[in-house]
């Protein structure tokens, strides 16, 4: 059993002072997460301000959320819906083209529950380039989802995924490839 007691957070943790999280955390509610729907610009300059590696037109809804952008990079064009939360106690990396849905949840730490002082740890999360993870999709700590991949809806990701597939379900498994129809 844990002893919160004991509980210690790891020298530099966060990857900047407790007053620059503060101070996120801050910008975010008065700032970012009021912002009008459209004013993606606005959103992507205040993660940029704060440390965030952010692309070319990339669509940010007011509603995301993250721990620590400074631990945050998202490629071109890439969408992150509404109620999305990054919760970057470790990196995210997310690639170009990518869509992330709404209410999707990328959590990058947990806690080792076998040991007393029951430590944080964080492990990154990798999105390659061109991946749709549908509404509500789960992805666990120190996972890569190869590229072109697809995750179905209310997904949860425990193991890494292969470049272009199919994939659904908890724990979410390949069931087909994918393949891109030309528009020509």
């Amino acid at each position: 059993m844990q002893k919160l007691n004991q509980f210690k957070l790891p020298p530099d943790f966060r990857g900047k002072s407790s007053f620059v999280t503060q101070l996120w955390w801050i910008v975010e509610f008065f700032l970012f997460k009021p912002s009008p729907q459209f004013m993606y610009g606005w959103r992507r300059f205040l993660l940029k301000l704060f440390g965030a590696q952010i692309g070319k037109n990339v669509i940010i809804r007011p509603s995301v959320s993250t721990q620590f952008p400074w631990k945050i990079s998202i490629g071109d064009y890439s969408w992150i819906g509404d109620n999305v939360v990054l919760y970057s106690l470790g990196e995210i990396e997310i690639g170009k083209n990518v869509c992330i849905s709404q209410k999707s949840y990328l959590c990058t730490g947990s806690h080792d529950y076998q040991k007393l002082d029951f430590p944080i740890w964080a492990k990154k999360i990798t999105i390659e380039d061109e991946c749709w993870l549908a509404t509500d999709t789960y992805v666990a700590p120190g996972i890569k989802i190869g590229s072109g991949t697809v995750v179905g809806a209310r997904s949860s990701v425990f193991s890494d995924l292969p470049a272009n597939k199919v994939c659904v379900g908890t724990p979410a498994k390949i069931i087909k490839d994918r393949i891109t129809i030309s528009d020509s």
